[in-house]
């Protein structure tokens, strides 16, 4: 008998995946930034996913080279580069 249910985005893949997928919707402002909070809220808000989570993900997506985070924290970039982002 399972009691809890699974975690869609305990998957750091997964959830990477959903980051990038976030960034794409978002209007980029200046040199193409994407500030955090704007896929951080709906990640952790709409999708119910964790803190951790989102943490594990954004680590991901950098290290395949699917976002870079800005060295404030405070924003993103799409990258092309890596295995190439998800579609």
């Amino acid at each position: 008998m399972k009691l809890a249910s699974e975690r869609p985005y305990a998957n750091p893949e997964a959830a990477a995946r959903k980051l990038v997928e976030l960034a794409k919707s978002v209007e980029a402002v200046q040199d193409g930034r994407i500030h955090i909070e704007k896929i951080n809220a709906p990640f952790l808000r709409t999708l119910k996913a964790t803190g951790p989570e989102f943490g594990a993900g954004i680590k991901h997506a950098i290290e395949k080279g699917w976002l870079e985070l800005h060295e404030s924290g405070t924003y993103v970039r799409l990258l092309t580069l890596g295995d190439g982002p998800p579609a």
